[in-house]
């Protein structure tokens, strides 16, 4: 081997090492299991036996409203916005915080919340919600599951930032950040891709015990791969651990995953595109209780539980249950409602569901 040729291997091995290590420098590394960020005012109240608590649980797309067709809402991933106007987040920010006020829950569990993401112009949109609403909500915890400061898709070139966000009104004393399986990819482009959690949060209960409240977002566009199962896993896997240890535990959240059962042939092709018939969701059904029995959720009235309603113009209704809120057997459900109003419409693809808990015993 000459000495030119060797002087160019080493120059491109040079290189390619500094695009790997910048590209991991951008980019977000989350271990299997780790604290997430819990912010909580001094004095905020405990959570009583006697407690009747209220949850809502709400993807609310980044304030981005009804009046987009985003790139990725469609099958080919053509559609034809990449980000919503600033004068869309504010009036989804104004509509959102109204409706907070007005249902009064105690626990609110958000996901798609933006922080630092370029199409939405950089802001914290958690810190915008909070400063909007009741200053009784005195706890927050948070943790991202998309990060970059640059991605370079086409439809993004710019930076992300996507996270969960659990807010209350009672006291939070931890919260943990566990990350999900990812769906295969090549090894840089894994960086980029959204890395998917679960925010675990524990609140003290008068008398020792406390209430584990779980918030999560599975992921979206993985057909063909099994990592709906693994995530399905990895979260039965927490479930059975905070069974065994007795804790009062509730689980939301957007899932992605339809109603086991569910007929796609229902829904319009470009929804049905998006799942599968694996049943990926089902373990949770079989093991746990859902806010709604699988028997209506897949029966006449299952409309009145649809939670999406689809930013392609192409379906124009609400056409299926992909949102979930599963509990623990020493909890009974005082009720469950999903929000389809009219003005629940207008603000995100996804509608609120608001359940109510007590403790048993």
């Amino acid at each position: 081997m000459t000495s030119w040729f060797r002087k160019i291997l080493a120059v491109l091995g040079i290189l390619f090492g500094s695009f790997l290590i910048l590209i991991y420098s951008i980019t977000f590394h989350p271990d299997a299991a780790q604290p997430a960020d819990v912010d909580c005012k001094e004095g905020a109240p405990i959570l009583k036996t006697d407690s009747k608590i209220k949850i809502l649980v709400w993807n609310v797309q980044y304030l981005a409203g009804k009046k987009r067709v985003f790139w990725y809402d469609v099958p080919n991933s053509d559609g034809p916005d990449i980000g919503p106007s600033r004068e869309e987040i504010e009036e989804t920010l104004k509509k959102i915080t109204s409706y907070i006020r007005s249902e009064k829950p105690d626990v609110i569990l958000l996901q798609e919340l933006h922080d630092g993401a370029k199409n939405t112009f950089q802001e914290n949109q958690l810190n915008r919600i909070l400063s909007q609403i009741d200053p009784s909500y005195v706890c927050t915890s948070e943790a991202f599951y998309w990060k970059s400061l640059f991605v370079p898709h086409p439809k993004v070139l710019g930076s992300v930032g996507m996270k969960l966000a659990t807010i209350s009104k009672y006291k939070i004393s931890d919260g943990i950040r566990h990350s999900l399986p990812l769906m295969p990819a090549d090894p840089i482009s894994t960086q980029f891709n959204l890395k998917r959690a679960i925010l675990q949060n524990d609140f003290p209960i008068e008398g020792g015990d406390k209430f584990t409240v779980l918030n999560t977002h599975l992921d979206a566009f993985s057909q063909g791969t099994d990592t709906m199962h693994r995530q399905v896993e990895t979260i039965s896997g927490l479930l059975k651990e905070l069974d065994f240890a007795g804790h009062y535990w509730v689980l939301g959240g957007d899932f992605n995953l339809l109603p086991p059962g569910f007929d796609r042939k229902s829904m319009h092709p470009n929804g049905a595109f998006f799942y599968s018939d694996e049943q990926e969701i089902k373990p949770l059904f079989d093991h746990w209780n859902s806010a709604i029995p699988l028997d209506i959720l897949n029966g006449p009235e299952k409309a009145k539980y649809y939670t999406h309603l689809s930013n392609d113009p192409a379906i124009g209704k609400p056409d299926r249950t992909i949102d979930y809120i599963f509990y623990s057997s020493n909890l009974r459900q005082a009720g469950y409602r999903v929000d389809q109003s009219e003005n629940a419409w207008t603000i995100s693809d996804h509608f609120p569901q608001i359940g109510t808990y007590v403790l048993k015993n």
